[in-house]
């Protein structure tokens, strides 16, 4: 599968906002946002006039971004989106909320999305007692995900249940760091997703298509 390979940092300069990808350094003063609050690249202070496609299409670039989603797959989404009942901007959120890879780093089990999606990908848990190797898979209402028994004493999972108290977890999951256990609760409303995404404006961009 195609992956980004160049640097996050990158990536957040261009939207002009902290994409929280490099875990604890997006935090520190070394974050290079916090150094260079500018697009890279020779143009990158010039003052440009933002069209509307174009903030459309920097918050869709944003959201895919966060996420760690390729455009393909995330136009898959949003089409899935927008055949269930309700907002089609709020199933969206719903859907990328619900990849194991961020419910993984939601509940505090990896630094960043990064980090989760390799641990997922290197087979390290369970769901509902099933190894699960595949970052995008869904989880859905009381399923319960578990770091599986012979990966607790790896370095990640001793840090995760060390510092466990410094990231809120959201009220939809449950995270239990002394049995290396997540609980899903629920499936995430809007009100509870944090991730300064305005929806509205990639719906706007894909119903023009």
């Amino acid at each position: 599968m195609a992956r980004y390979t160049g640097a996050d940092c990158k990536r957040c300069r261009r939207e002009k906002t902290k994409l929280y990808l490099k875990g604890a350094k997006c935090d520190s003063p070394k974050c290079p946002i916090e150094l260079r609050p500018y697009p890279p690249g020779m143009h990158g202070r010039a003052r440009t006039k933002d069209s509307e496609y174009l903030l459309q299409m920097r918050e869709k670039q944003k959201a895919a971004r966060i996420y760690g989603v390729l455009e393909k797959q995330f136009r898959g989404y949003y089409q899935e989106a927008h055949r269930r009942p309700g907002k089609t901007g709020e199933n969206l959120l719903r859907i990328l909320e619900t990849r194991l890879d961020n419910v993984v780093y939601r509940a505090g089990f990896a630094a960043s999305r990064d980090m989760a999606r390799q641990l997922v990908r290197h087979g390290h848990f369970l769901v509902n007692g099933h190894k699960v190797d595949i970052p995008s898979f869904r989880v859905s209402e009381n399923d319960i995900i578990e770091v599986r028994q012979k990966s607790h004493e790896m370095t990640p999972f001793i840090v995760a249940r060390e510092t466990h108290g410094d990231r809120t977890v959201p009220a939809w999951l449950e995270a239990i760091p002394t049995q290396m256990r997540i609980l899903v609760h629920s499936l995430p409303a809007r009100g509870v997703i944090d991730t300064q995404v305005q929806e509205q404006l990639i719906v706007e961009l894909y119903s023009k298509n």
